[in-house]
């Protein structure tokens, strides 16, 4: 299953089911069909964002309080992050916080 993350900020994108359940964790929302980000939450969850990405820069992955899965020293090198799968999510939220627009997603 495919979320789709909509603004009228930003151009929308995909995530799939698995990784934006992982950012929902972080910014405190339910993993619903469809839901928003409000203006009025949009700093909230910019910050739990970027608190998780230095978070997880610091830590080792299997350690990681939003690991998706395990993975093994080999598997490690080739780990893509929160960092790398939060930056939509985060671009979309700080753009759209800047033209005070809500964000929605819908599966």
């Amino acid at each position: 299953m495919l979320y789709r993350f909509n603004s009228r900020a930003t151009p929308p994108f995909v995530m799939l089911e698995v990784h934006a359940r992982q950012m929902f964790d972080i910014i405190g929302k339910a993993p619903a069909p469809k839901g928003v980000i409000t203006v009025e939450q949009m700093p909230a969850a910019i910050a739990a964002l970027e608190t998780a990405m230095q978070r997880e820069a610091t830590n080792v992955h299997n350690d990681d309080d939003y690991a998706v899965e395990g993975h093994d020293n080999e598997a490690e090198k080739h780990h893509i992050g929160i960092r790398q799968r939060g930056a939509p999510l985060l671009h979309m939220l700080k753009d759209s916080l800047a033209d005070k627009k809500d964000v929605t997603w819908e599966v």
